[in-house]
């Protein structure tokens, strides 16, 4: 029985192929989501560093998938700090892959699914308003 996909020459997705994934993802999302983290910055690494494994308590590199830094609502206000950095969230290829491995759904919906979590958690969305936000672009 045919596979449909020829996986015989594939190779896993590099760095720049999971960031050009995660820009494609943040461009569909909703721009009144995306608008909360204007000018945000997606970061591909392979996985965290030790400093945050060790300030988040992980207990292994594939236990983070995703990590924001920035300011959220809450911290912003209508003048910016000097030295302000961007909002950045970091995607861990690595974990992500290994999580996609384990599952059925397409890398794209993991990738998008970290995505809108860690850009919700912080700015204070429930789960159920996230989860609605994923399915407009499904």
């Amino acid at each position: 029985m045919p596979l449909g996909v020829d996986w015989t020459n594939a190779t896993a997705p590099t760095i720049d192929e999971i960031d050009e994934i995660a820009e494609q993802a943040f461009a569909a999302l909703p721009a009144s989501f995306r608008r909360l983290c204007e000018g945000l910055v997606i970061q591909v690494e392979d996985f965290p560093d030790e400093a945050t494994l060790e300030a988040l308590g992980c207990d292994t590199e594939f236990d983070l998938l995703g990590l924001f830094r920035g300011r959220g609502l809450a911290q912003s206000d209508s003048m910016p700090m000097t030295g302000q950095v961007p909002n950045m969230v970091w995607l861990y290829r690595r974990p992500i892959l290994d999580l996609w491995a384990d599952q059925e759904e397409s890398l794209g919906s993991i990738i998008t699914h970290v995505l809108v979590h860690e850009i919700g958690h912080h700015f204070g969305l429930s789960d159920e308003d996230m989860l609605a936000i994923e399915h407009t672009v499904e």
